[in-house]
C-alpha cells in the first residue's frame, strides 16, 4: 500500500504560480512512477504530467506543456508539480497518483491516488 497526500493548492491570480507537493508513505517510493492529474467539475480526470522512478523521463499534457514541471525527490518521498503562468482554465482539483509499472498518461493505469488539492485561478 502507498499513501499519498497532496498539498500546496490554493487561490492564485491568473499569471501566478503555485507548487504542489505530494508526500508518499508506505511502500518504496522510488519503485513507482508518479503522475499528476486534474479534474474539472463534471468532467473526467485529465492527465497533467508523469515522471518515471528516477526522474529522467517526463511527459506532459498538451494544455500544460511549457508551463508545468514535474519533479521528484526520492530521498524525501515527494513529487512536485511546479505551475507557472496559471490560467483560469487550470482551476481544478489536482491529484497525484502512483504507478508501480511505468510512466503512464491514463488514469486507469495508476495503482494509488491521493485525496486531491484544490487549485483556483482567478481572472
Amino acid at each position: 500500500q502507498v499513501q499519498l497526500v497532496e498539498s500546496g493548492g490554493g487561490l492564485v491570480q491568473a499569471g501566478g504560480s503555485l507548487r504542489l507537493s505530494c508526500a508518499a508513505s508506505g511502500r518504496t517510493f522510488s519503485n513507482y512512477a508518479m503522475g499528476w492529474f486534474r479534474q474539472h467539475p463534471g468532467k473526467e480526470r485529465e492527465f497533467v504530467a508523469t515522471i518515471n522512478w528516477s526522474g529522467t523521463i517526463t511527459y506532459y499534457g498538451d494544455s500544460v506543456k511549457g508551463r508545468f514541471t514535474i519533479s521528484r525527490d526520492n530521498a524525501k518521498n515527494t513529487v512536485y508539480l511546479q505551475m507557472i503562468s496559471l490560467k483560469p482554465e487550470d482551476t481544478a482539483v489536482y491529484y497525484c497518483a502512483a504507478d508501480l509499472s511505468a510512466v503512464a498518461t491514463r488514469a486507469d493505469l495508476y495503482d494509488y491516488w491521493g485525496q486531491g488539492t484544490q487549485v483556483t485561478v482567478s481572472s
